[in-house]
């Protein structure tokens, strides 16, 4: 007996497919390059050993790094939604990267803002999750998707 699947569960054609998951692909690959050079701005701020004027423009750089990762994060995640509905993973992928990434954030405006320094030891490992989150994910949507049972 054969099934056959409705259009939300499968792409309507392979190379239609192939498009949309390297757009979603190259939003997410910019979204970890972003992520990445978060690192070496934080690394450039971080130099200066508490001299919070000296590393006043790097601090500006790292928080604008993070915004343009955010804004990448929900392109793909929206991309996603619409285009690759059907593949979960690659989803609830983008839509944990933007949330992780906006959780970030307001961690590190609780640091810079509010003095919460206390906060940097979850801000660093989170950090580390997302660069992990923001490689697997093109890596995992360069792949094919399952077929959808039905």
């Amino acid at each position: 007996m054969t099934s056959t699947a409705s259009p939300r569960t499968q792409p309507a054609s392979s190379g239609r497919d192939a498009g949309s998951r390297r757009v979603f692909t190259a939003l997410t690959g910019l979204a970890a390059l972003a992520i990445l050079l978060q690192g070496l701005w934080a690394g450039m701020f971080l130099e200066h050993d508490g001299e919070r004027d000296a590393a006043e423009s790097w601090i500006e750089v790292h928080a604008t790094g993070g915004e343009v990762a955010i804004g990448l994060a929900a392109l793909a995640a929206i991309w996603a939604i619409v285009r690759l509905r059907y593949r979960r993973d690659l989803v609830i992928g983008a839509v944990v990267l933007t949330v992780l990434l906006v959780l970030e954030a307001y961690i590190g405006g609780l640091i810079v803002d509010d003095g919460k320094d206390s906060l940097t030891p979850l801000h660093i490992p989170l950090a580390l999750l997302l660069m992990a989150v923001a490689v697997w994910l093109p890596v995992r949507a360069g792949r094919a998707g399952e077929p959808a049972r039905g």
